[in-house]
């Protein structure tokens, strides 16, 4: 597993550190739009630069943020996320209370902010966009009959693809290069009644 690859599952102090939501965008602009300053967070997120300033400083006393070598000024510091993957733990019956509730509000906030990221995909008009750009990405769901096994074996496949495209694409730099989002979700529904097998999908 290469450094981009590499699995960085929260302990309670970051997950702790992390539960605010203004901490949650900052850490989720950082991913998307790349190194920021306190400025420039700032006036994407409408806060003061003292206030992001503040919260930079305690997400980078959990190495949730570092800053970025080499650039900036004792008055201008740059941040950024380190490479590498995040497993957030969600909430569950084995943490402490306190735990629990920021893995809840940690676990809100981001699919709140991507939920948003998407509903702001679907909603820009396309005049707007270079025409090479204009039907470029996808949304689909798709609904299988599978076993905990097939399941696990599927999403093993999919992290091998996705390990594959970030060793091939991240870091790329140049005119015709845009951020792009690339999401997966791979969960059992609950069930509910018995489901029936309809006439086209056979006995």
């Amino acid at each position: 597993m290469t450094e981009n690859t590499q699995i960085r599952t929260l302990d309670s102090g970051a997950l702790k550190a992390l539960a605010h939501p203004l901490r949650v965008r900052i850490f989720d602009l950082l991913a998307s739009q790349g190194p920021q300053t306190a400025s420039s967070l700032a006036a994407l997120v409408g806060e003061t630069s003292g206030s992001t300033s503040y919260h930079l400083r305690a997400l980078a006393a959990h190495d949730l943020i570092r800053e970025v070598e080499g650039r900036g000024t004792a008055r201008e510091r740059w941040w950024e996320r380190p490479k590498g993957r995040i497993d957030m733990p969600g909430p569950d019956d084995t943490m402490s209370p306190a735990s629990r509730a920021a893995a809840q509000i940690v676990t809100s906030e981001f699919f709140r902010l991507r939920h948003e990221t998407l509903m702001a995909y679907l909603n820009r008009p396309q005049s707007q966009e270079p025409e090479e750009w204009r039907d470029v990405g996808m949304t689909a769901t798709t609904h299988l009959d599978m076993t905990a096994a097939q399941v696990m074996e599927l999403r093993e496949e999919v992290e091998a693809f996705l390990e594959s495209a970030i060793a091939r694409f991240r870091g790329q730099t140049g005119p015709d290069v845009r951020r792009v989002s690339l999401r997966t979700d791979i969960f059992d529904l609950p069930k509910i009644g018995t489901r029936q097998t309809s006439p086209e999908e056979g006995s």
